[in-house]
């Protein structure tokens, strides 16, 4: 996912989609650097302020003078509220928080808050500045306490270790029967991986994306086991140069994360926050032209280049991305064209504006997996409610007549007039 500074309300950082992703490891993490940058000298006021429609619990904490620090793991970040007078304010209370589609936190003037602000904490300078978790979507939540989701695995950018060392010892379990790209999904095993990550991952060790997760893990296990034995004796240092020179996935899983997070000046330019292109051209393989694209087993779409691999779902044929129009057509946006109406122009922005309905409902899909422990209300009984709308008499006659006239027709009868 491509993320970027908030634009207008103040500073802030907007964890937006310029490809319409959801976010993953490094804009949590991200979020967290710049929470901890530009609140780590404000001091903050009064109770928090939550909105009618935030998908989260009140939090019970009230002080003069308190402050707010981040921490990111994977997929999840939590908040830390903490008094400056402890003996005298109330103890530390913590929100573990999920950005789901669209979250993200900005900083900006109490009286110019944007829109879906769910969660708000007061400066106590004058005029007051608000931090707020923004989700448009609301499918983020926050929950109260300071406990990690238990059935997420360490994160593959602050724990790399322990997240290599869980997904090697565990190659029994049946997840990895599946194939890679869909197990690089599970968050049980690889906490911080989404869609966009696991494409470039994927693609930078052309592997195969419906190759058998099992079987590319264990050459890993067997390549680690055979490098020991031939010199036990290599320094830290060397051993870090050869793993460069030779990343494997592993390795990729949590070196193509920090990428993004180490060139955050280089790929999100807060002084341009709607300039993804950047983002954009670091990008090699997901949404890029000319690759080939198609839908899992969980109905979200995988990019890729060459064959799928032996796993792949039958009955679908790889889609290829549409290479884009020749730049010369932008060179002169005033050179006259007589297809190019008023009324295109505006669909071509509103296209550009909103991603297409099929990513958007399989990465609605995705976070809906995700958050199993989440009761999904109001969808279904939406679905109902249509369904059983009765239709007007005059439908109903309408109809009748529609069949009466098909039938005629289907015996040759002449249409009546």
């Amino acid at each position: 996912m491509g993320a970027g500074r908030a634009a207008g309300g103040g500073g802030g950082l907007g964890l937006c989609c310029a490809v319409a992703t959801m976010p993953e490891c490094p804009e949590l993490h991200l979020a967290g650097r710049f929470i901890n940058g530009a609140c780590g000298a404000l001091v903050f006021a009064g109770g928090v302020e939550r909105s009618a429609v935030g998908r989260g619990p009140e939090v019970p904490f009230r002080s003069e003078a308190y402050s707010i620090s981040a921490i990111a793991r994977g997929k999840e970040l939590r908040l830390t509220l903490s008094a400056l007078d402890p003996a005298a304010g109330p103890p530390a209370q913590d929100l573990v928080f999920r950005f789901g589609m669209s979250g993200s936190f900005r900083l900006c003037p109490a009286a110019e808050l944007p829109r879906h602000a769910h969660l708000r904490f007061l400066t106590r300078e004058s005029p007051p500045r608000a931090l707020c978790f923004v989700d448009p979507r609301r499918f983020g939540s926050w929950r109260l306490g300071d406990a990690w989701q238990p059935e997420r695995g360490p994160c593959v950018v602050s724990e790399y270790q322990a997240f290599r060392e869980n997904v090697l010892k565990n190659l029994e379990d049946r997840a990895f029967d599946k194939p890679i790209c869909e197990v690089l999904l599970n968050q049980k095993y690889f906490n911080g991986i989404g869609n966009y990550l696991r494409a470039e991952i994927l693609y930078r060790l052309k592997i195969p994306p419906f190759e058998k997760a099992r079987t590319v893990l264990e050459a890993l296990k067997e390549q680690e086991q055979e490098r020991r034995k031939k010199d036990p004796s290599l320094t830290l240092s060397k051993k870090v140069k050869l793993r460069r020179e030779n990343a494997d996935l592993l390795e990729l899983c949590h070196t193509v994360p920090m990428e993004v997070i180490m060139a955050e000046k280089q790929l999100l330019d807060p002084e341009h926050s709607d300039d993804y292109s950047t983002f954009k051209n670091w990008l090699q393989c997901y949404l890029v032209p000319g690759m080939s694209s198609l839908r899992d087993r969980g109905g979200r779409t995988i990019w890729f280049q060459g064959e799928p691999g032996p796993m792949a779902p039958k009955g679908q044929r790889p889609r290829k991305t549409p290479r884009k129009k020749s730049p010369q057509l932008k060179a002169d946006p005033e050179a006259s064209s007589p297809k190019v109406t008023p009324r295109a122009v505006k669909q071509r922005r509103r296209a550009a504006a909103n991603p297409p309905k099929s990513e958007e409902k399989e990465e609605e899909k995705e976070e809906q997996e995700e958050q199993a422990d989440r009761p999904r209300k109001g969808r279904a009984r939406g679905r109902r409610a249509v369904t059983a709308a009765p239709a007007s008499p005059e439908e109903l006659l309408s109809v009748r007549r529609s069949r009466r006239t098909s039938a005629r027709r289907g015996r040759g009868a002449a249409p009546a007039v």
